[in-house]
């Protein structure tokens, strides 16, 4: 994890931050992630369900680091092969941020981006 450092954010809880700078389309982190049955995922503490995504009928546990990449309805890493890879350059110092996607119909959450087109509200339909 030299490459990144988990921090307090103003987005959310906590954050990955860019301990040095990367460059566009280099991966940022790798997801680890645990597979859930729905019965699994049900059994989980709310506080731990905030960590898993609904993909292709899939729950998906995100685990320690990667698990507190916060979303931002203007990121700077996309999801591609289960890592985070940079769509522009990212400066040491920065919040390693993407955009949440869920399949699940009932997915909600607010968001604390902070960016001028923040849609405050994110749902499975933006």
């Amino acid at each position: 994890m030299i490459d990144i450092i988990i921090k307090d954010s103003n987005i959310n809880g906590r954050g990955i931050f860019a301990n040095r700078d990367f460059n566009k389309d280099e991966i940022v982190i790798k997801h680890k992630f645990k597979i859930l049955n729905q019965e699994e995922y049900h059994q989980l503490p709310d506080k731990e369900k905030h960590f898993v995504g609904k993909i292709k009928k899939e729950y998906k546990l995100s685990l320690p680091p990667s698990r507190f990449v916060n979303h931002s309805c203007e990121p700077n890493t996309k999801i591609k092969n289960n890592s985070n890879v940079a769509t522009r350059d990212i400066k040491k110092g920065e919040e390693i941020t993407t955009y949440y996607e869920d399949d699940d119909p009932n997915f909600k959450m607010e968001c604390n981006c902070g960016n001028k087109n923040c849609r405050k509200i994110i749902t499975n339909k933006n």
